[in-house]
């Protein structure tokens, strides 16, 4: 590896976090960060252009969505690696990110230099999830609830940031009547009537990023 420049993309909103992360980066000869980014929707238009190896992705972003920009890159550039860089570890926020594609999740509060072992570990091809993530995803209760699928755990990020079905058809481009479809095999799945119901399970359950001060 060392022979070999990993080329890095980064995508957040917060440029104190990106700075902070280029910064980290940029110290390591083996590391080109080729960029810095601050929507999923630029991501998605800059990324074959930009050919990173490893894109570091936040998830709640203006806009279009980190899980969004994952799967639609994923579909145009599938050997590029994604790593997701987040504050929130809930097992259900780690999973969904994972069954999108990512091939890893860090907290943004680890060590410095574990950013740079996942890095390594994504580039070797193996999942990485630092120490707080792995941690989110050991089984708990409640497993008897229907799962959820891929699609319809990103329809009820979208639907519990306040979107219409109207919008998040738009945002996933699907029609609406599938929209509806969606939202109402996950109101039934979770036992939730109304959609003040789905945005409450959503920041009960870690699902919904962005609720605290800053993120």
């Amino acid at each position: 590896m060392s022979d070999q420049t990993i080329r890095v993309l980064i995508v957040d909103d917060h440029p104190m976090v990106a700075e902070g992360i280029q910064s980290i980066l940029e110290s390591y000869n083996e590391i080109e960060v080729v960029g810095t980014l601050s929507s999923g929707q630029e991501a998605v238009d800059r990324a074959a252009d930009l050919a990173p190896d490893v894109i570091l992705m936040d998830l709640n972003m203006p806009g279009l969505g980190g899980l969004s920009a994952t799967e639609i890159i994923l579909e145009r550039l599938p050997q590029t690696r994604i790593l997701i860089l987040s504050m929130h570890d809930s097992r259900e926020y780690i999973s969904t990110a994972l069954s999108h594609g990512a091939s890893g999740y860090v907290l943004k509060d680890v060590p410095t230099d574990e950013i740079k072992q996942a890095i390594d570990a994504v580039m070797r091809g193996e999942q990485y999830l630092c120490t707080g993530a792995s941690g989110s995803l050991q089984p708990k209760g409640d497993s008897a609830r229907e799962a959820l699928t891929t699609r319809e755990q990103t329809i009820l990020l979208e639907l519990a940031q306040g979107k219409s079905n109207k919008e998040v058809a738009a945002a996933l481009v699907i029609s609406v009547r599938t929209v509806e479809t969606h939202r109402k095999n996950i109101k039934r799945k979770l036992g939730i009537s109304s959609t003040a119901g789905l945005t409450r399970y959503a920041l009960e359950h870690g699902v919904l990023q962005g609720t605290s001060p800053g993120f």
